[in-house]
């Protein structure tokens, strides 16, 4: 995917802060240190699309990137982060759910990291996308701290423990080596001709 354009267009809180230009959205999430930011300006061969910060957990909107002008990446907050308190989970929940309710997204990219076994935060997030019936790219992050036989054991591990639809793809991932960075694209770009 050649990227001509990618640039922050909003922050939202709710529907109505959301672009109303119905181009096709790719969601992404995961746990607040597994990397998201990270990756999406891996994505998009950049260093400072989506901001990345030292301390997990700063994403606290729902951010909506312009790609090419033909699509958005959308950065939702991560989850289980420790030092947010109970009200503001209860309005983090609150705003990821109205947008993923929206009907908005194409598809949803669930971000684990290859060295952990998913946590019940993991499993409910996953179980969420799947309720909300979109088709799901789960991308397996952090892959370049692994040996290749550490790579599969970790993956079926975590396999077992998310049991994965039939037509959701497991990728390994890694921002130094962009293992899969092409077939990654594939995906995205199939489910954004298909909507």
């Amino acid at each position: 995917m050649k990227i001509t354009s990618a640039k922050f267009i909003t922050s939202a809180v709710d529907s109505s802060n959301y672009p109303q230009d119905n181009l096709p959205q790719i969601v992404f999430s995961g746990r607040s240190n597994v990397g998201k930011s990270s990756f999406i300006n891996s994505l998009l061969n950049s260093k400072k699309i989506a901001k990345v910060s030292q301390t997990p957990g700063k994403t606290r909107l729902i951010n909506f990137f312009l790609i090419n002008d033909i699509f958005y990446f959308v950065d939702i907050p991560g989850y289980g982060y420790a030092k947010i308190n109970q009200a503001e989970m209860v309005k983090f929940a609150t705003m990821i759910d109205e947008y993923l309710q929206s009907g908005l997204p194409a598809l949803a990219v669930l971000l684990l990291d290859i060295r952990r076994e998913p946590n019940e935060d993991d499993l409910l997030m996953y179980d969420y996308f799947k309720s909300c019936g979109f088709n799901i790219l789960i991308v397996l992050t952090k892959a370049d701290k692994l040996s290749n036989n550490k790579i599969k054991k970790q993956k079926q591990i975590i396999e077992k423990k998310l049991n994965p639809r039939v037509q959701d793809t497991i990728l390994k991932y890694s921002i130094q080596t962009k293992v899969n960075h092409d077939l990654i694209w594939d995906i995205i770009l199939d489910q954004i001709n298909e909507g």
